[in-house]
């Protein structure tokens, strides 16, 4: 439908004060412009029907088992992740999924191997502890050092070098236990990027707390980066308790001495592939509302909560709304994304291969926090858009969800396409019983609680039959 004076008024008031800003036209057939007529109210009462159903829906918990029972741990270029990607197509086949096919990504392959550390002195003791994900191998007789503790990466910056060379780096700040991801995203830069910055000064290895907050004598992975301009030095994770076991010998004023062994190798690059299946809509076929998850996962459990979970979330959600009564305008395609956790190979690949697609996105979403109570949603649509994240909140607000504002990221794979202009809107679930599991051997099935994940199958479900279903006016974007 021809925008009206009043709408096209107003886009040129927007690009005259930011003349960064692009606009694309995803104006359903029949869509008026106003505000009030975004999404009717029938629209809202079938979004309530659809969570209602997703409430009672057991589809995501039998995908999770499947998932967990028949492949199990999936990082990037094993064979469990080359399992993940047969069972995925294979299950959406099954679901009765149209388009559905595996696009190849190059994914990198790290062997985790085995991992060790122990206090040699003052007191002799084992230690729990897993390499980080990338970490270089320590010779294989390993690694002795004195051990220097040192909070936080800021604290580090105000240690000589003399003080760092020929030690071993014990990163011991805690993680803070949070409703939201800022407790992680204060904590994660430790893990990321603490190898290079100890290397820089001299440091022959890294030991850090885990990035978790978990008491349990299991140690919690996760990526981390060198530098090629910096020396490789290797980077282990230890258990909260031996954590908080080297702190005390630390406390006795005396020197400590730290032995560590670790094999971990790189292998050569490897295939994997973006797993994708559609339901396509009944009148705007090719304007497309995505759900995403990433298929891959850490080695040390199965993968349930991270990102298991959202796989399976997304494959009922999608399933339920493309089922309504009506059945939605636009296709609901779902993407299983390869390769999250190294590096977000799957999502940069979908948006190279897609980026002429791109346009044809009105929305997306992405599940990678858990499967725990949702609490809040928020949004990044452009201001006359305003209304529908509003309605969204109103069909999810019998959840306990609550409206968190427009400053929406996408999270990291589905963010990709923020980048690129398309709208989001993320869900926001309970994160502190989520880091008592991440990345840890304890991320398995017996960790999901059915109910909650019904929660999370109606909140999504609901949500892609909306953003379906609505007339989408021109965006704005930022190219």
């Amino acid at each position: 439908m021809a925008l009206t004076s009043l709408r096209m008024a107003f886009i040129l008031i927007a690009l005259a004060t930011a003349s960064s800003i692009a606009v694309t036209t995803h104006a359903a057939p029949g869509s008026t412009p106003g505000a009030a007529l975004l999404l009717p109210e029938s629209a809202l009462a079938t979004a309530r029907a659809v969570r209602e159903r997703g409430l009672a829906d057991d589809l995501a918990y039998e995908t999770l088992r499947s998932l967990t029972t028949e492949v199990g741990t999936r990082s990037a270029g094993s064979e469990g992740d080359r399992r993940a990607v047969a069972w995925a197509i294979a299950r959406l086949k099954a679901l009765g999924y149209s388009n559905v096919r595996a696009e190849p990504v190059k994914v990198p392959h790290w062997i985790r191997g085995s991992a060790h550390a122990d206090i040699v002195g003052p007191w002799a003791q084992p230690m729990v502890a897993a390499a980080l994900g990338g970490s270089i191998a320590t010779a294989a007789e390993g690694l002795e050092a004195e051990v220097l503790a040192v909070a936080s990466l800021e604290e580090l910056k105000t240690f000589r070098p003399e003080l760092v060379r020929g030690r071993i780096v014990f990163f011991h700040g805690r993680m803070e236990r949070t409703r939201d991801l800022s407790g992680y995203t204060k904590a994660v830069a430790v893990r990321s990027r603490g190898a290079v910055e100890a290397a820089k000064l001299g440091a022959v290895g890294v030991v850090i707390r885990s990035v978790g907050t978990s008491n349990d004598r299991l140690a919690h992975t996760g990526g981390m980066r060198y530098d090629p301009d910096v020396t490789q030095v290797p980077a282990l994770a230890l258990s909260n308790p031996d954590a908080d076991l080297l702190e005390r010998q630390l406390a006795s004023g005396q020197p400590v001495r730290v032995r560590l062994r670790n094999d971990s190798a790189w292998a050569d690059s490897a295939w994997s592939a973006n797993v994708l299946g559609e339901l396509p809509g009944a009148s705007l076929p090719r304007e497309y509302v995505l759900l995403g998850a990433h298929l891959d996962s850490w080695d040390l459990g199965q993968g349930a909560h991270d990102d298991g979970a959202g796989c399976a979330t997304m494959i009922a959600a999608a399933k339920i709304a493309a089922s309504a009564s009506p059945r939605p305008a636009r296709t609901i395609r779902v993407v299983l994304f390869a390769n999250e956790e190294f590096g977000l190979s799957g999502a940069r690949e979908y948006v190279r291969a897609h980026a002429t697609e791109l346009p044809s996105h009105v929305m997306g979403m992405e599940s990678d926090l858990g499967a725990f109570r949702v609490w809040g949603m928020s949004a990044w649509f452009a201001p006359e858009m305003r209304p529908l994240a509003d309605a969204m909140q109103s069909v999810l607000a019998p959840l306990g969800v609550t409206y968190l504002g427009n400053e929406a990221t996408g999270a990291v794979d589905v963010g990709q396409l923020k980048a690129k202009g398309v709208p989001v809107v993320d869900v926001m679930t309970e994160a502190a019983p989520y880091f008592e599991l991440h990345h840890s051997a304890n991320d398995t099935f017996d960790k999901i609680d059915p109910s909650l994940l019904r929660q999370n199958v109606a909140t999504y479900a609901a949500l892609a039959y909306l953003a379906a279903q609505a007339h989408w006016v021109p965006r704005l974007t930022t190219p």
